[in-house]
């Protein structure tokens, strides 16, 4: 029996025809099948490869001088950088009054920038006797597994999105090279993007499923983890504008039994939006507390949108500059429109022109952007796409397993990158994640 006939004697491995040899169909086949325990073993081995880029920029990057002491290590890293903030807040809570510049009188640094979400999560952890670092690495190890697998069940939803004949094996390889993102080492440091990343990906697909009440149950959650809400507000708008549409053209009543869930959705993602900041303009007795702590940060909203990337792109490069920028994101604009984003479900579509566009909007041009586009996964779906398929997106091209190793490579010589560079820290010149 020839290579071909035996792969064909097995009914469940006829998705994988596009595989030219009987091991990598066979392999490709079970990852099909069991995605989920495929994706949890493949996020378990890039965590391991995250740890070692962080054993290789304490060894070879980490200066002593940044963390005291002579032997830098992977604890360094680790504790770096905003871990330290989230730290304060998980053992000492928030401080008040808020703490003033003397001279100015005006705020100035302090932990009531950082979202009380994930520091009070770990809060609970310690009470088990854990330190700090030891409880948030565990959790957020646990909430970046959950978070890959809620990522591929969105981009493999099908509804409100074009038909596309291998979309299973698309969402699949965009949830291998999610996992390789530049950036993905933050996913296990004490920071927010694995919370974040969890309550945005299943809030899109309850959102998707019409199980309104959970998402302005998960809403009300994001707005004490990060600011992303307005633009799952969007998400929102769009799937029940939709909806609307769709229920009229099949001659039943808009939205039916669940308009109330509805409306309550749209308030919760409204109130999201500026829970945390009332927060704490109620804790301190000052209104714009929380963007007055921002400004300290180097915020400055009152610059107006976009205003702040266009002139950074101009003062250092000119006309270049800012034509580079207005390229990048237009062209990242028709990929999300075009025939590589159409296969995805329009409220992820909407999800992924709305948050990066409220970043440009309101966040000042900072390395710190890296960390925050990964919470825009619908990327690695557009990457998946553009290298999997042909230049007019019909079908998977016979080659795409060395195209998508390319990326892949170049993915992860960016992770080394991003925790070489940017989780080191030199007190002299350091550029924050």
């Amino acid at each position: 029996m020839t290579a071909v006939a035996r792969v064909r004697s097995v009914p469940s491995l006829l998705t994988t025809s596009l595989l030219t040899s009987e091991g990598r169909s066979a392999a490709a086949g079970w990852a099909l099948r069991r995605p989920v325990v495929f994706l949890l073993l493949w996020y378990a081995a890039t965590r391991v490869v995250v740890l070692v880029s962080m054993a290789v920029a304490a060894t070879w990057f980490q200066t002593p001088a940044g963390v005291g002491h002579l032997e830098p290590t992977v604890g360094d890293i680790l504790s770096g950088w905003d871990s330290v903030w989230y730290r304060r807040v998980a053992e000492d809570g928030y401080p008040v009054p808020l703490p003033a510049d003397p001279d100015t009188g005006l705020l100035t640094y302090s932990a009531w920038a950082f979202y009380p979400a994930f520091p009070m999560l770990v809060r609970v952890l310690m009470l088990t006797g854990l330190s700090f670092e030891v409880a948030a690495v565990l959790l957020n190890l646990v909430l970046g597994g959950l978070c890959t697998i809620l990522v591929w069940k969105c981009l493999n939803f099908a509804m409100h999105a074009a038909p596309q004949p291998a979309r299973e094996r698309l969402a699949l390889v965009a949830g291998i090279l999610w996992c390789l993102y530049p950036a993905t080492s933050i996913l296990v440091m004490p920071y927010t993007e694995a919370l974040a990343g969890v309550l945005i990906a299943a809030s899109l697909l309850l959102l998707m499923r019409r199980q309104y009440a959970l998402v302005a149950l998960l809403a009300i959650a994001l707005g004490f983890t990060r600011a992303a809400a307005p633009a799952i507000a969007c998400a929102a708008i769009a799937h029940l504008v939709l909806r609307w549409r769709e229920d009229r053209a099949a001659g039943t009543t808009p939205l039916r039994s669940q308009r109330w869930s509805a409306a309550l959705m749209l308030v919760a993602t409204g109130a999201s939006s500026v829970a945390w900041p009332v927060v704490v303009g109620i804790a301190s007795g000052l209104p714009t507390a929380f963007f007055d702590v921002q400004a300290a940060w180097g915020q400055k909203p009152e610059s107006g949108p976009f205003v702040l990337w266009l002139s950074w792109a101009w003062e250092a490069h000119g006309v270049v500059g800012v034509t580079v920028l207005v390229g990048l994101v237009a062209t990242y604009i028709a990929l999300i429109l075009g025939r590589h984003g159409r296969w995805l479900a329009i409220e992820l579509r909407v999800w992924a022109l709305a948050y990066p566009l409220y970043l440009l909007a309101v966040v000042r041009p900072i390395t710190s952007m890296w960390r925050f586009l990964l919470l825009d996964f619908p990327i690695a779906a557009l990457v998946a796409s553009v290298a999997m398929r042909t230049s007019t997106g019909e079908r998977v091209v016979p080659h795409w397993r060395r195209r998508v190793a390319v990326v892949a490579l170049a993915l992860l010589g960016g992770m080394f990158w991003f925790t070489c560079t940017l989780l080191t820290y030199t007190p002299w010149a350091a550029a924050p994640p």
